[in-house]
C-alpha cells in the first residue's frame, strides 16, 4: 500500500515570511498545478504585467546559489534561512546591489553568461524585506511573473507556501469547477456497453452535489477527473489541492499538494491520462493505478483504486474535489454489475513488440536499435517499432517516457570528417528536425532520449545566422546603452556565443525566445573613441559564424 506522509500545517512558522513583492499577491499558478512533464514547485506571482518590480527576501539568511540559465527559471536566487528553510526567487530580471556585483564578477571570470554559483554563508547575507532583484521573464518565463518556492534546505523537497501563513493573503470562497468525469473498463471489462473510457454525465443536485449517470459494468474499472480552482481575485485556472475518492464510504485513493521531491515530479505524465492529454491537451487525472508508482502524495487502498464488482452488488463511489481553503465539489457515482455486451469495442493496438516495464527490452532492426532499461515505461504496452529506410519509428509520443533510454544507429555513409557534423535527430510531423546530443564509436552513433517518436540520422554543414537591426559600422554611438544582435540556426541549433570588444571577453545575456543577445555598456569594457566588436557563435555541431564590426563612443 502506498501511503503519504501526513504534514502538521502547524508546525510551519505562520508569520516568519513576509511576501516578496510589494503589491497585491495574485497568482497566475498555483502549488502542484499539472505541468508538462512535472508538477508547479511553488506560486507564480502576477507582475501587473511588466518587469521591474522589486524582488524582497522573504526573511533572514544568506544566498546560498544563483543560477543564471536561458531555459527553465532563467535567473533564479536560493536563500538559506536560519530555521531550515529555502526560499527560491526566479525568471528574475537582474540582481540588485552587491548581488548583482557579485553575479557579474562570476560571468566575466568563468567567461559564460550560463552560471551556477554557491556563495558561502557569509558572503552574501540578506535581511527580511531586502530588495534582492528586479522581477523579470528571463528562462522559459511565457510572460512577466515571479515564480516563488519553499523548500526544505536539507532535504530540497518543495513545500505548499500556504503552510507559511501566505493563505491570509488570498480570498477564496468558490468550489472547484470539475469539468469532466471518465471510467475506464480496465482488462477487458465493459461499461456501459463500451470497452473505451466514456465520459460521465454529471447532474446538479439540489444540496450543491453532483450525481453521474449509473455505470454498469462486468470488471475491474477505474476513474478519473478533471478539476480546475478559481480564487476570488485573480480569475486564474489553478490545480486543486486535494482529490479523494470513496467506495461505499471507504477511502480508495487519493492525494494532496501538502510536499514533494524533485524526484517525483514526472509522475504526473502517469497520473494524468497522458494519451488523452497529448491528443487532446485535456487533464485527466487518474483515480487507479494499473501499476503502481513511488508518488508520496498518494495514499491509496490495497487494490490502488480499482473497483472489483461482483454480481448482485450495487456501490457509491465518491470523488471530492478540494482547495486548500475546504471548497470541496462532490460527485458521487452509482455502479452496478451487469452482463450487458459491449457496442464499442476496445482500440487495437497499434504495435508488433510487447513491452514489459518493469524489464530491460532491447528491439532491434537492421541497422537500428532502442534499448530500454526496466523501468523507463509506467505501464506494459504493445509498441509501435519499425525501421523504413532512414527511420526509425518508436511509437509515438503517447505513450509517457520516465527516464532515458538510448538509440543506436549504424551507418557507414559519412567520411570521418563528416562524422562530427551527425547527429540522431527528432523527426517531428512537419518533417522538422530536432537536435540530440549524439557520440560516434566507428560507424555506430548513439544518443539518450526521452520521448517517443521517429528518429533519423542527419548532417548539419550550416553556420549560424548573427545579424544586427541597425548597422553600427563606423558610427558614433554614445548615446546607447547597449548593443544588441539577434542570432540563430536552421541546423542542430546555438551551442555557444561570445562576444570580444578590443580582444577582452564581454558578457552578452541570451533571450531564448526572441534569439537576442545584448551587451550592456554599463559593464564598463567599452573603449573612449574606437572600439572593434567580434560575435562569435557555434552551433551544437561545431559551425561557426563571425560578426564583426568597429564602432565610436565616448563616455564623456
Amino acid at each position: 500500500m502506498i501511503s503519504r506522509v501526513v504534514i502538521a500545517q502547524n508546525t510551519y512558522p505562520q508569520d516568519y515570511f513576509q511576501a516578496p513583492l510589494d503589491i497585491p499577491m495574485q497568482l497566475s499558478g498555483n502549488f502542484g498545478e499539472l505541468r508538462p512533464n512535472h508538477f508547479h514547485a511553488g506560486f507564480d506571482f502576477k507582475t501587473l504585467q511588466r518587469e521591474g518590480l522589486e524582488v524582497r527576501a522573504a526573511a533572514d539568511g544568506y544566498i546560498s546559489r544563483i543560477k543564471i540559465s536561458t531555459f527553465g527559471n532563467g535567473k533564479a536566487i536560493y536563500i538559506n534561512h536560519p530555521n531550515g528553510i529555502t526560499t527560491v526567487y526566479c525568471h528574475l530580471q537582474k540582481a540588485s546591489g552587491e548581488i548583482e556585483e557579485f553575479i557579474k564578477k562570476a560571468h566575466y571570470r568563468e567567461q559564460a553568461f550560463e552560471i551556477e554559483l554557491f556563495p558561502k554563508a557569509n558572503e552574501l547575507e540578506v535581511k527580511k524585506g531586502q530588495i534582492i532583484a528586479l522581477s523579470g521573464n528571463s528562462g522559459s518565463s511565457e510572460g512577466p511573473h515571479l515564480h516563488f518556492e519553499f523548500r526544505d534546505t536539507k532535504t530540497e523537497k518543495v513545500i505548499n507556501p500556504l503552510f507559511f501563513g501566505f493563505d491570509k493573503n488570498f480570498k477564496d470562497t468558490k468550489k472547484p469547477v470539475v469539468s469532466a468525469v471518465y471510467v475506464y473498463p480496465l482488462n477487458g471489462t465493459t461499461v456501459n456497453k463500451s470497452k473505451r473510457a466514456l465520459p460521465l454525465n454529471l447532474r446538479l443536485q439540489a444540496d450543491g452535489t453532483y450525481l453521474a449517470n449509473k455505470v454498469l459494468a462486468n470488471g475491474p474499472l477505474g476513474f478519473g477527473v478533471s478539476a480546475v480552482d478559481y480564487d476570488n481575485v485573480s480569475m486564474n485556472r489553478n490545480g486543486v489541492y486535494k482529490v479523494q475518492s470513496y467506495l461505499n464510504g471507504k477511502a480508495s485513493f487519493g492525494y494532496q499538494f501538502d510536499t514533494y521531491s524533485f524526484d517525483e515530479m514526472r509522475y504526473v505524465n502517469t497520473l494524468i491520462d497522458y494519451e488523452r492529454y497529448k491528443k487532446s491537451s485535456q487533464r485527466i487525472q487518474k483515480l487507479f493505478m494499473q501499476s503502481p508508482y513511488d508518488l508520496s502524495i498518494i495514499k491509496t487502498d490495497s487494490d490502488y483504486g480499482i473497483i472489483k464488482l461482483q454480481p448482485n452488488l450495487n456501490l457509491t463511489y465518491r470523488i471530492e474535489v478540494a482547495d486548500y481553503f475546504g471548497n470541496t465539489t462532490i460527485i458521487t457515482v452509482p455502479i452496478a454489475f451487469d452482463t450487458s455486451s459491449s457496442i464499442i469495442e476496445g482500440e487495437k493496438p497499434i504495435g508488433n513488440y510487447f513491452v514489459k516495464a518493469k524489464k530491460d527490452n532491447i528491439f532491434s532492426k537492421d541497422n537500428m536499435t532502442a534499448t530500454f532499461s526496466a523501468g523507463t515505461f509506467y505501464e506494459d504496452f504493445t509498441m509501435n517499432f519499425a525501421v523504413n529506410g532512414n527511420v526509425l519509428t518508436l511509437h509515438d509520443d503517447t505513450v509517457p517516457v520516465h527516464k532515458n533510454f538510448e538509440i543506436a544507429i549504424e551507418s557507414n555513409q559519412y567520411t570521418d570528417e563528416q562524422k562530427s557534423k551527425v547527429y540522431i535527430a527528432s523527426l517531428g510531423s512537419n518533417g522538422k528536425l530536432g537536435y540530440n546530443s549524439t557520440s560516434v564509436n566507428a560507424n555506430v552513433y548513439t544518443t539518450r532520449v526521452r520521448t517517443l517518436g521517429k528518429y533519423t540520422l542527419a548532417m548539419d554543414t550550416t553556420v549560424p545566422v548573427i545579424s544586427i537591426a541597425k548597422p553600427i559600422e563606423g558610427l558614433w554611438i554614445s548615446n546607447l546603452k547597449t548593443i544588441q544582435l539577434s542570432i540563430s540556426d536552421s541546423g542542430s541549433g546555438i551551442k555557444s556565443y561570445n562576444g570580444y570588444l578590443n580582444g577582452k571577453w564581454i558578457l552578452f545575456e541570451y533571450d531564448s525566445k526572441t534569439k537576442k543577445i545584448t551587451h550592456y555598456f554599463s559593464d564598463g569594457i567599452v573603449a573612449e573613441g574606437a572600439n572593434e566588436l567580434k560575435v562569435v557563435v557555434t552551433d551544437q555541431v561545431g559551425n561557426s559564424s563571425t560578426f564583426q564590426t568597429t564602432f565610436y563612443r565616448s563616455q564623456k
